[in-house]
């Protein structure tokens, strides 16, 4: 059972930990610093924390299991841009948005995106990248525009816990794409996605969906959740095919995050807004809702999360859920953590005064 986390904020690494009574703030690491990305490698116990200095560009840092002091290791970088490329998009990155580890058979195997939409590959625990040239090279990349950045990103990175060279990668807005051999060709599975921002007869063109979010249930690989900006969307076809997802009213449909249930492909949780237009939460009153039957059903729960004048906003990798589906760690951006120990039901409150947090993750 989980009993630490990491909580990446716009001013440094928080670490919680479990006592007997309650979960509390441990140590704290790069303080001031924004950390746009915390990875714990469940394969070794390495912790990787990803950082974004502005004027002074990505970082990257390392702590090896059992070390207290944290190593700075290589940042993927893109190769020097063709003069003839007629690419708009500036090939420097701007921000590690995720990070995943490779499967079990693959020690030392990580992968990137970032901002611009690239995804990088590691096989040596950080200490050098290269660029996924096949899916950067696509002629369909052209086709992507940026979303809640200027720019696309890759966002979401779902490795096959069945086939450590199968991953499928989420863009905003780019849709989703799928390699079956570990980078070397890709193809699209956005396929029944709908982007209603985009003119009718555009709206289903799979290079052009928002997925906001998408995740893989270990357990049952080939079911796959995604918060899209247009609703939520469900495939158990391991992405060839997606079919939408309606909440009942007066739920929402609009959101950044989802999780899926490591054990119960069914079991899916999502934290909604009101609309594009108005992201605060319904009635300013902060709920986490769950799907137990695939999206037939919702309940909103709402015991201990804030009822009144809340205008908290979860991002993409804002909710992290335990390998065993019990526990949930949830941060928002106006610096608000929770934890629930019961699927959801019920919350205790972390704190209420961090820094606007980018991302939350269970070690």
């Amino acid at each position: 059972m989980s009993d630490r986390a990491y909580i990446a904020t716009r001013k440094g690494l928080f670490e919680v930990y479990r006592t007997h009574e309650a979960w509390l703030l441990d140590q704290q690491h790069f303080l001031g610093d924004p950390v746009s990305m915390v990875l714990p490698d469940r394969r070794d116990g390495t912790l990787y924390a990803a950082l974004n200095l502005g004027h002074f560009g990505a970082k990257l840092h390392r702590r090896d299991p059992g070390a207290s002091e944290w190593t700075e290791v290589a940042v993927p970088a893109f190769p020097p841009k063709p003069e003839d490329s007629g690419d708009p998009v500036e090939w420097k990155v701007k921000q590690i948005w995720s990070l995943a580890a490779g499967g079990p058979d693959q020690p030392g195997v990580l992968w990137a995106g970032t901002l611009p939409g690239g995804l990088f590959r590691s096989n040596d625990r950080g200490d050098s990248w290269q660029l996924v040239d096949a899916l950067w090279n696509l002629p369909e990349r052209a086709k992507w525009m940026g979303g809640g950045y200027d720019v696309p990103g890759i966002h979401s990175i779902c490795v096959d816990p069945r086939d450590s060279e199968a991953v499928l990668v989420g863009v905003s807005c780019g849709g989703a794409w799928l390699t079956t051999d570990g980078g070397a060709s890709w193809t699209s599975r956005a396929k029944g996605m709908n982007a209603s921002y985009m003119p009718p007869e555009l709206q289903q063109v799979e290079e052009v969906q928002d997925p906001h979010r998408i995740v893989r249930c270990a357990a049952e690989p080939d079911k796959l959740w995604c918060q899209h900006h247009c609703g939520i969307w469900r495939s158990t076809d391991n992405g060839a095919n997606w079919s939408e997802v309606k909440p009942q009213a007066p739920l929402s449909g609009f959101g950044f995050v989802t999780a899926v249930h490591p054990r119960d492909g069914e079991t899916a949780w999502f934290v909604p807004a009101v609309a594009d237009s108005q992201r605060i939460p319904q009635h300013a009153s902060l709920a986490v809702t769950r799907t137990t039957d695939g999206g037939h059903s919702f309940v909103a729960w709402r015991g201990g999360l804030p009822h009144q004048h809340c205008y908290d906003l979860v991002y993409r990798h804002g909710l992290a859920v335990s390998d065993d589906g019990q526990i949930l760690l949830m941060g928002s951006t106006t610096g608000g953590a929770w934890l629930s120990e019961d699927g959801g039901g019920q919350w205790q409150t972390i704190s209420t005064t961090l820094p606007p947090i980018y991302a939350v993750a269970f070690a």
